[in-house]
């Protein structure tokens, strides 16, 4: 099996390149990501090096590259973890959100259905469902939760949605929809809470706070998400959403709390600052749906997972930095600049 992984220098797309890596001895991958400033060649350093990774870099809005290098691989199945993905830059400037989340979505899915109608998977968030009240710890988000966006970034991955949905019921392409809650755990760009807190915390800097800290994410560690896609993308029926959640609700501030506690730096290092624009109150993922159909659960809890992400960054200093420092945007040239 040939497998496109687009987005796949990123966070969770790296990730999810190695847990495929190791699962499927019998699968090639191809890596596409436009190694945009969250796009990191370094953090696929060890993939880089197996026979049965290959490495491409380009944009998924872009149709002429696209349809090219679907003419060079023949794929069986097309993972899209590619997206614009802070909310605070989609604050700055939305339209680089909507070409990529959007447009990116319908150039590849164009290009499944010229080649045989590839089996699609569509790596979404919660966030297209909006927010919920933090005085009801009852509600959580279902697949049937109506589409209730609050920022440029959550919108337009709502849209490629519903791009998505449209191009199965249209033109019958197979494709199925995960919504993921907050993910954290290796390769996690620092700009995010958890990797920022973490470097911060370490350099004795300020741990900026928005508002009281008291908005609740739902937070699953990167391997557990790995494997529900996995899961979906093999066993999952066409045409359907899946929420993939690990009922680990915490505030920010208490994720921030904690990290200063397991760093063992004083909590006077919290600053509150003006709250972000239209920010959600509150996220919550009901996955009962991937439980009863697939048999998915989370295996890591959230106090194993926190301590294995906090000894991850401590031993792997020189990612993180160079990043901080921009000197990961090197690392492309030197590895193929030249060659």
């Amino acid at each position: 099996m040939k497998v496109l992984v687009t987005g796949g220098a990123g966070f969770i797309g790296s990730n999810f390149c190695y847990y495929m890596l190791e699962k499927y001895p019998d699968y090639q991958l191809v890596c596409l990501d436009k190694l945009t400033y969250a796009g990191n060649l370094s953090t696929l350093s060890r993939a880089l090096k197996n026979k049965r990774f290959t490495f491409e870099k380009g944009d998924i809005a872009d149709k002429k590259f696209v349809d090219g290098l679907f003419t060079r691989h023949k794929f069986d199945y097309v993972i899209n973890f590619a997206a614009e993905s802070h909310v605070d830059r989609s604050i700055e400037n939305p339209q680089v959100f909507l070409v990529t989340n959007i447009i990116g979505t319908q150039v590849l899915m164009d290009a499944c259905r010229a080649n045989g109608n590839i089996r699609f998977h569509q790596v979404s968030t919660d966030e297209v469902y909006g927010d919920l009240p933090l005085d009801r710890p009852d509600l959580l988000f279902t697949e049937q939760t109506p589409i209730h966006t609050s920022s440029p970034y959550s919108s337009s991955k709502a849209g490629a949605d519903l791009l998505v949905q449209a191009y199965h019921r249209t033109f019958n392409l197979p494709v199925t929809i995960s919504r993921c809650s907050n993910n954290y755990g290796p390769y996690h760009f620092p700009e995010k809470l958890i990797p920022l807190m973490i470097s911060r915390a370490l350099a004795n800097q300020s741990l900026p706070v928005y508002g009281d800290g008291k908005n609740v994410r739902d937070w699953l560690y990167v391997d557990d998400h790995c494997s529900a896609v996995d899961l979906i993308v093999h066993q999952g029926t066409v045409g359907e959403v899946y929420n993939v959640g690990g009922h680990n609700e915490m505030t920010n501030l208490d994720i921030v709390k904690l990290i200063l506690a397991q760093l063992n730096k004083p909590e006077s290092l919290i600053t509150f600052v003006s709250d972000r624009k239209g920010h959600d109150l509150r996220y919550a993922i009901d996955p009962s749906k991937i439980h009863a159909q697939l048999g998915w659960l989370p295996k890591i809890k959230f106090k194993d997972g926190i301590k294995m992400t906090i000894e991850w960054y401590l031993n792997n200093k020189k990612w993180w930095q160079e990043i901080i420092s921009g000197a990961y945007k090197n690392y492309y040239d030197t590895m193929y600049k030249n060659k």
